[in-house]
């Protein structure tokens, strides 16, 4: 029987997608920064299986075994009162039995909510086979529905990722993600659509809540609101910045050997606090 706790966060996470605006999720790789993004007032955390890769040593790109990824989403489960959506890449494996295996674990460490990708495993490459594709959703869905917890499957299309471009592209986006939320997705996430114009298309196509990738050259959360946009998240993006203030602070300890860096930063007595739940 589903645990009545995660179920409800489970409802709470799939009416954060109905609206007024877009739901704005701050992916995090590790538990100490979803406190971090619950005290900032969010009302739930993603995780970044690129930030936990890179935290963990691995590269992106389902580098990282598929336990030392779950073992991180269940220790942010562990620590924050919102719901919880993991990254799971691919799925951790090509053929749906093996999805539904991912989807069903992810839910016992805690999430609520899961990422599943279209794309093979390791970039660049093709897209999986669009029967196939579909299939992985819909084992997902089942695998999600046995639980009891009506977690919410966001499949992530990789048309713009791996390179496509133009008309072609984004009908294939629109047919793939339509194909998806028939076969039981909640959410349909479409990376690397950058531009206004490119957004509005893929919101006016698809028949369920978009989630787009926020990066530096995207349109403002106010304007992809005026799109239709129904979720926002951003990646390793907030990894990567993590990794940039590291390089620059070694860079200035090593050169000029100043701390300009340590300037502004939270500090120890009120992390700990954080960290301890106080």
């Amino acid at each position: 029987m589903a645990d009545a706790r995660q179920v409800a966060k489970a409802e709470t996470f799939q009416a954060l997608h109905e609206g007024p605006g877009p739901l704005v999720l701050v992916n995090a790789s590790d538990a100490s920064i979803a406190r971090i993004v619950v005290e900032a007032g969010y009302p739930a955390v993603a995780t970044s299986s690129a930030g936990v890769a890179w935290l963990m040593g691995y590269a992106d790109g389902e580098n990282i075994p598929r336990e030392e990824m779950l073992w991180m989403v269940r220790r942010i489960a562990e620590c924050v009162d919102v719901p919880v959506t993991a990254d799971m890449e691919a799925g951790y494996g090509i053929e749906p039995e093996a999805v539904a295996d991912t989807v069903k674990a992810t839910i016992e460490a805690g999430a609520v909510g899961m990422n599943i990708e279209d794309g093979a495993i390791g970039a660049p490459g093709p897209l999986l086979d669009f029967d196939l594709s579909v299939a992985r959703i819909a084992a997902g869905r089942k695998a999600a529905d046995e639980t009891g917890v009506p977690a919410v499957l966001n499949a992530r299309c990789d048309t713009f990722l791996r390179g496509g471009k133009g008309p072609e592209a984004l009908a294939e986006t629109i047919r793939r993600c339509n194909a998806y939320r028939e076969a039981g997705a909640d959410c349909l996430f479409v990376p690397f659509a950058r531009d206004a114009e490119t957004i509005g298309a893929v919101v006016e196509g698809i028949d369920g809540p978009v989630n787009v990738l926020a990066s530096a050259v995207s349109p403002p959360i106010p304007e992809l609101k005026r799109l239709g946009v129904a979720r926002v998240s951003i990646g390793g993006l907030l990894s990567l910045a993590f990794a940039t203030l590291a390089r620059n602070a070694a860079g200035e300890l090593a050169g000029s050997g100043t701390y300009g860096f340590a300037e502004g930063v939270i500090l120890h007595p009120e992390m700990n606090a954080l960290m301890a739940g106080e």
